[in-house]
């Protein structure tokens, strides 16, 4: 445990000692209130949900763009050699990323709390779906990262790893979308809405806590998460 947080805190500073967090930050509070507040007054209601339904699609750019460079980067300096050399386990370094990045996440989204303060100035809003929501972002925008970290790890181009977490986060999210089970055999439409990412945010966003959205999350981060590790097991064995 020691060594993931030295790990995690090494890489959570390395955000912020360049100014790319900052961008990174500003530009995802920037687009989100903005296309929040550009309907909130339209709506006439006191309430998170269209900020939250906007979260997966804006998830699908900026965490890809997080997660890119955690191993891309290592690989094209060279710094990974070095870094395999410390006494430390690789699930460590993978666990020690991902918390850092997950930690990243988080700050910014409490960053984005002033937004369910102002739907409270404005309203009445029931705040069991606003924390549900912002769970279950967190628990998407984890199952995101896992999925990006790995790519990362596949390449040393990070545009590469980009666009594997885009096009792999895209494709888990939107199996349970109507547009896709409407055209998929009957028998396998129960199949591929829990495999969704989607259907399992969707159902922690309406303030419903169920264990079964939880483990499908935590079992979906931890797969990923795995086959990281097993990638940079492979390196070493090349």
């Amino acid at each position: 445990m020691h060594n993931i947080l030295a790990i995690a805190r090494k890489e959570f500073r390395s955000y912020f000692s360049s100014v790319i967090a900052y961008i990174f930050i500003t530009l995802f509070l920037a687009v989100s209130g903005w296309l929040f507040m550009s309907g909130f007054f339209l709506v006439g209601q006191a309430s998170l949900r269209p900020f939250f339904s906007l979260l997966p699609w804006l998830f699908l750019v900026f965490v890809p763009a997080v997660t890119m460079r955690l191993w891309a980067e290592e690989k094209k300096l060279g710094t990974i050699e070095l870094l395999m050399t410390f006494p430390v386990r690789d699930v460590e370094v993978v666990l020690g990323k991902f918390v850092a990045a997950l930690a990243f996440l988080a700050v910014a989204l409490a960053l984005s709390f002033p937004l369910a303060l102002t739907a409270a100035y404005a309203g009445d809003p029931d705040w069991g779906p606003i924390f549900g929501g912002y769970l279950g972002s967190l628990l998407l925008g984890g199952a995101y990262l896992a999925i990006g970290v790995f790519a990362s790890s596949l390449t040393e181009n990070q545009i590469v790893a980009f666009l594997i977490a885009v096009v792999t986060c895209f494709g888990m999210y939107v199996t349970g979308e109507e547009f896709v089970l409407y055209r998929v055999p009957q028998a396998l439409v129960g199949f591929l809405s829990y495999l969704s990412l989607g259907t399992h945010f969707e159902s922690i966003g309406r303030g419903v806590l169920d264990t079964r959205d939880l483990i499908y999350y935590l079992s979906v981060i931890g797969f990923f998460l795995f086959l990281n590790v097993r990638s940079v097991e492979s390196r070493k064995w090349k």
